[in-house]
């Protein structure tokens, strides 16, 4: 879990300049700050105002090169990215869902096996067996 999670911060930590983020994405400097402009990308900022990109902010760059060398235009791979995200969304509440269904699931299964008496074990507490029990078990009937 501490290891996910160091993950994510190194993941999402800005630490690129404008030029190694741009040439990680294999982009021109001025077309990030373009792609920042249209709200397709939200690099950090330091106090001094300087940009900062985080490994996250590639992958977004990279997402939006691949969109683009598809045909696409900024409004339309503005939309995808939004429908990408909102999918994802969607999956992590389906996921999260299914888990509480099946927790659920297992409990009713256990309180039903819990609340399950033996069939031996009920005769036993309300008196003598049956006539169709005692002749299947060998005992004479009445």
């Amino acid at each position: 879990m501490a290891r996910d999670m160091a993950m994510v911060r190194r993941r999402t930590q800005a630490v690129y300049v404008i030029s190694v983020a741009a040439e990680l994405a294999g982009m021109h400097p001025q077309t990030l700050r373009i792609y920042e402009r249209r709200g397709l990308v939200r690099p950090a900022r330091t106090q001094g105002g300087n940009r900062r990109y985080s490994d996250a902010d590639i992958e977004v760059l990279r997402r939006i090169a691949e969109l683009a060398a598809a045909g696409m235009n900024l409004a339309g791979i503005r939309r995808v990215m939004e429908l990408e995200l909102e999918n994802d969304h969607l999956r992590n509440e389906l996921d999260q869902a299914r888990r509480h269904a099946e927790s659920a699931e297992a409990e009713a299964e256990r309180r039903q096996r819990r609340d399950l008496v033996p069939l031996r074990q009920a005769v036993a507490v309300f008196g003598d067996p049956p006539a169709f029990l005692r002749e299947r078990d060998g005992a004479e009937p009445d």
